[in-house]
């Protein structure tokens, strides 16, 4: 496996993600789009091969599970990683688990910091 720049690495995944590879749910009567887990996945495996990932913390605050987690991406300037957070209610009611959800969460959102459906946070997808 060639190593390839993290500015490489960078600028492929934050180009736009199609549509249709896109859910949506409805928060506060609004509709947004977001990039499943599953798929951010996908996305890493193809343009960060070898990339890892690990949950560096878990706790509950006031009733929600708050989770942390790191991506770690190797490159041709050594090993770069960027970490976020997630959180769920503790007693959810909606699909999935508390702890599911918020791992969800944290590794989407640690995924954006390296600019994968970065854009999405813009407004709606237009491709």
């Amino acid at each position: 496996m060639a190593l390839r720049s993290i500015t490489e690495i960078i600028g492929d995944l934050g180009k736009p993600i199609p549509r249709r590879l896109l859910k949506s749910k409805t928060v506060g009567g609004q509709k947004i789009y977001f990039l499943p887990w599953h798929t951010a996945v996908k996305f890493l495996d193809l343009y960060a091969p070898g990339w890892s990932y690990e949950i560096r913390h878990v706790t509950g605050i006031g009733g929600k599970l708050v989770l942390v987690s790191r991506i770690s991406i190797l490159c041709t300037e050594g090993v770069v990683y960027r970490e976020a957070t997630g959180q769920e209610d503790e007693d959810v009611d909606k699909y999935g688990d508390p702890s599911s959800n918020a791992e969800s969460m944290s590794l989407r959102r640690a995924a954006a910091k390296f600019g994968l459906g970065l854009h999405l946070y813009e407004g709606p997808p237009q491709t």
